[in-house]
Parts: C-alpha cells; sequence; structure tokens
C-alpha cells in the first residue's frame, strides 16, 4: 500500500483537510498522513467546520510535525506553502499551489476543500493508472 502525506506550514488548514479526505477517498488504496514543519497548537475550526460538513469526523486529527509520520513515502504532496521537506525521502513529490483560507470566512475553507477533493480523486485515478509504480516521477513533480 502507498504512503502518502500532504505537508504544510502549521498542519492546521489544508493538509488536515487532504488528510481527512484523502482517508475517505484512498481508503484500501493508501496510507494517508499530514503533518507541518512548525508547531502550531490546533486545527483551525473552520477547517474542522468543513471536514464535517462531509460527514468525516476529524475529532482525532490534531496538528503533527514531520518526525511525526512515517520516514520513508511513496508521494509526498505540499499544500502552496512555500514549504520544502528535504528531510523527507519520498519517491515522488509535487505541490498542490493551494491559497490557504485562514483568516477568511467558511466559504474560502469550503473552495479550498472542494479544490482539495478534486485534486485527490485526481491523484486517485493517477494511482489506478500506476503512474507511481517503481518509485516513478511524473511530470511536474517538485
Amino acid at each position: 500500500m502507498l504512503k502518502i502525506a500532504f505537508i504544510c506550514i502549521h498542519n492546521s488548514c489544508r493538509s488536515q483537510i487532504a488528510e481527512a479526505l484523502g482517508r475517505k477517498h484512498l481508503e484500501g488504496v493508501a496510507e494517508v498522513y499530514s503533518a507541518g514543519t512548525e508547531a502550531y497548537p490546533e486545527v483551525k475550526p473552520l477547517a474542522i467546520a468543513v471536514i464535517k460538513e462531509y460527514g468525516l469526523d476529524p475529532s482525532s486529527q490534531h496538528p503533527k510535525l514531520l518526525q511525526d509520520i512515517p520516514e520513508q513515502l511513496d508521494i509526498l504532496i505540499t499544500m502552496g506553502c512555500g514549504v520544502s521537506c528535504p528531510a523527507v525521502p519520498a519517491k515522488h513529490r509535487e505541490d498542490w499551489g493551494l491559497s490557504d483560507p485562514s483568516g477568511g470566512p467558511i466559504e474560502d475553507f469550503r473552495i479550498t476543500r472542494d479544490l482539495i477533493e478534486a485534486k485527490i480523486l485526481e491523484l486517485k485515478e493517477r494511482i489506478s493508472r500506476n503512474e507511481f509504480e517503481n518509485g516513478m516521477d511524473t511530470p511536474g513533480a517538485i
């Protein structure tokens, strides 16, 4: 099973949403993780709210640091926050370039959630086409 991690600076918003949606859509396909490069005290309340709107339970989710996820990943996805993760080995890396909705209204969080879901579904399709077999990188990887 593939190991996929979604990485951001604080692991309090976009990467948490991606973790919840990744676990939903990639169940049986991949182990899904999220982490940040800097400590943060909590998942943003509006991120929790938009995860719950999809009928998911984010109560076990909390901000984690890079050392809290597996040391070797198959796919590492940064969320568009300029994060570099040289200490995390991964067979494939890409950046999704998503704007941070933090500080905005819940509608901004919903837009971000929906963009993340679309990208996860696209990722699932790419996995089903075996684009990540044998550690082969795909175009657009960072």
